[in-house]
């Protein structure tokens, strides 16, 4: 007596190359403009680069601020989209988000140019990347281990 076992098709696994975390940019951009153009004032984010004119005829007003948070939720949805892929170089990218996090957060309590509502929001994207990232690698992993 023989038995035939039927193996399902192998899952593909979608690793890739190596990616920094993409929160450190707006990072970069918030310390350049808070600590140069802003000479560490605060309320240099609430500067309007912007004027969009609108059908009710209220103008729009779009800062500093608020054009940086738009490009960083960009990058968080695509932060979100790279913890998907599986492979050594994720476990590094996550880790790297951490310390991206952790960095947020020390310049957040220590600095008084970060006291800003702006960089608590950048703070908040990043805690959701390094969250979001973790989690979905666990639960990805989960469905790897089969139990038999």
């Amino acid at each position: 007596m023989t038995e035939t076992v039927i193996l399902p098709p192998a899952r593909q696994r979608r690793g890739g190359s190596f990616v920094p975390p993409l929160l450190v940019f707006p990072f970069l951009v918030y310390n350049a403009l808070a600590f140069l153009a802003y000479g560490g004032n605060a309320q240099g984010w609430d500067n309007g680069i912007l004027t969009v004119p609108m059908v009710s005829g209220t103008p729009w007003v779009i800062t500093s601020g608020d054009l940086l948070l738009a490009v960083s939720l960009v990058l968080l949805f695509i932060e979100i989209l790279k913890s998907t892929r599986s492979g050594s170089a994720s476990i590094l990218e996550h880790m790297l988000s951490m310390v991206v996090f952790v960095v947020y957060l020390v310049e957040f309590l220590l600095a008084g140019a970060a006291a800003t509502s702006v960089f608590f929001l950048l703070m908040a994207m990043s805690l959701i990347d390094v969250i979001a990232g973790f989690t979905v690698s666990i639960t990805s992993a989960g469905r790897d281990v089969t139990m038999n």
